[in-house]
């Protein structure tokens, strides 16, 4: 799909639809009001005659409206106009962008950047609905050998802003938004590719190709034999089950003119299929697991839309390539790892993995002497319980860090919620023979999880996000928290910039 942004009145627009947006008890948004008044009160008199009541989500198309040059005008309804907020723009966008494809119209002038979104601005309007048509157009059709075929559908849109003075903001949201929805994609594609493929080796593979079609990017591979020798005793149990080697791919981005700046470090968990290892999970779902690499996807999703915004700012990406298989050397129930920091850990459920190959790669990550690390995994199932699937959880040992992230998370509209960390939560991790346990009791699981991390984090600003109600849907995987994310690191480049 192609999009463009310009400033025109509607009257003067020769496109095969236009769309704009109404709100219930007959009130017109500022482009259908010039519209109406072009077609001599056409639209107006429709909507007195009930033919639309401008309730959120109802669309009507129309044909050779008065005085017009576009062929179709397609109105949308736009709920309360008061009432109007982001969780409804996005729903107006959805509506609007099926019903241009089901109408098979090729191409089409979107008006409804000019609707009033509380708090909101022409920059935020035209990204978010850029990022919600490219997330709805979305489809991973990769292994199947019959593809439906279209074609009439939508291949051009354009924004129209009222005000030719927010062109810039404008032309600014576009090229956020497709940078951030080609790593969104990027994100789901891997997150969707099936787990006989998608195993360590494919990641690192994906992290090579990315370094070799960016200049700014540098992959180096980091293999078994290499984390025996670091000491990585954590990480690599959780991997001995299974036929498929572990593997860490380090992502570096240097895009700071100073190249002596902190980076940011990042860190996915990659675990390709999760099975539970020793302690076996339910048959029932046990396919979605192929998703508990979502925290390693939406780094790589994030590093391909840094790379492409070119951001003065320095990054280290790391995959945390792993899968957990039950097998004759699998790792067991019982068993005390000594992990890279030197701390040791008493297993008490394979199951609980995700922590043991991240603690090891966050003692590794002190090397680049980061400014802080942000890590994203699917941790616990503890977290959607907590949070459903509608707010990614965020616990940090750094407030301000925290802060930054969920100033970040609102602006992209891609939410997350903070949750305590406090020392009386360290109790329940108590091993009785190691200096650590794998897991506490049942009680604040995704708490606990993070208090877990929290050991190997002490040198440096740290903040976890769980992601385990947030990266699939039954549709597939969502690419979250990519959007959240590189608002992060756009809202630290515009800090850059200002030095």
């Amino acid at each position: 799909m192609k999009f463009s942004v310009k400033s025109e009145s509607p009257e003067n627009q020769c496109s095969a639809c236009i769309i704009v947006g109404v709100f219930e008890q007959c009130h017109l948004s500022l482009a259908a009001q010039q519209v109406d008044r072009i077609s001599g009160n056409y639209i107006s008199s429709l909507l007195n005659h009930e033919d639309l009541k401008g309730k959120l989500g109802e669309t009507l198309l129309l044909y050779n409206v008065p005085s017009l040059l576009s062929k179709r005008v397609l109105l949308v309804g736009c709920g309360k106009k008061s009432d109007l907020d982001q969780y409804q723009y996005k729903k107006i966008i959805q509506k609007m962008i099926q019903k241009l494809n089901k109408i098979g119209s090729k191409e089409a002038i979107c008006f409804l950047t000019d609707l009033s979104v509380k708090k909101q601005n022409t920059y935020w309007k035209i990204r978010q609905a850029i990022e919600t048509i490219q997330d709805n157009l979305y489809s991973f059709e990769k292994f199947k050998t019959t593809i439906p075929k279209f074609s009439h559908r939508l291949g051009r849109l354009e924004f129209n802003v009222l005000n030719s003075n927010e062109l810039v903001e404008a032309e600014k949201a576009m090229t956020h938004a497709l940078a951030i929805a080609s790593g969104i994609k990027a994100s789901k594609d891997l997150g969707n590719m099936p787990p006989n493929i998608a195993n360590p080796t494919y990641l690192s593979s994906q992290a090579l190709k990315m370094a070799s079609k960016y200049d700014n990017i540098i992959t180096t591979i980091i293999s078994e034999n290499e984390m025996k020798e670091l000491g990585m005793a954590a990480y690599l149990a959780v991997g001995y089950g299974s036929k498929n080697e572990s593997s860490m791919s380090i992502i570096e981005y240097k895009g700071n003119p100073n190249a002596k700046a902190k980076p940011i470090v990042l860190v996915g968990k990659g675990l390709t299929f999760d099975s539970g290892g020793i302690s076996l999970k339910p048959s029932e779902k046990m396919d979605e697991m192929k998703y508990d690499m979502c925290g390693a996807a939406s780094v790589f999703g994030t590093m391909k839309a840094l790379a492409r915004l070119d951001l003065p700012i320095n990054v280290v990406a790391i995959l945390a390539g792993c899968e957990n298989m039950p097998s004759s050397d699998a790792y067991r129930p019982g068993d005390i790892l000594t992990t890279m920091s030197g701390q040791t850990v008493e297993v008490l459920n394979t199951d609980a993995e995700g922590r043991l190959v991240l603690c090891d790669v966050l003692t590794y990550v002190q090397r680049f002497d980061p400014d802080c690390i942000i890590d994203i995994a699917t941790l616990t199932g503890a977290c959607v319980i907590a949070l459903g699937h509608h707010v990614s959880a965020l616990m940090s040992n750094h407030h301000p860090l925290a802060c930054e992230l969920i100033s970040a998370s609102e602006q992209a509209n891609d939410q997350v919620w903070q949750l305590p960390i406090l020392n009386d939560y360290q109790e329940q991790i108590k091993s009785k023979f190691a200096d650590i346990a794998n897991i506490g009791d049942r009680s604040a699981g995704a708490i606990t999880a993070a208090c877990f991390l929290s050991r190997f984090t002490k040198k440096y600003h740290w903040a976890h996000i769980d992601i385990a109600g947030t990266a699939w849907k039954s549709k597939g995987s969502t690419g979250r928290p990519v959007s959240m994310l590189v608002q992060f690191l756009l809202n630290r480049s515009k800090a850059v910039n200002k030095k």
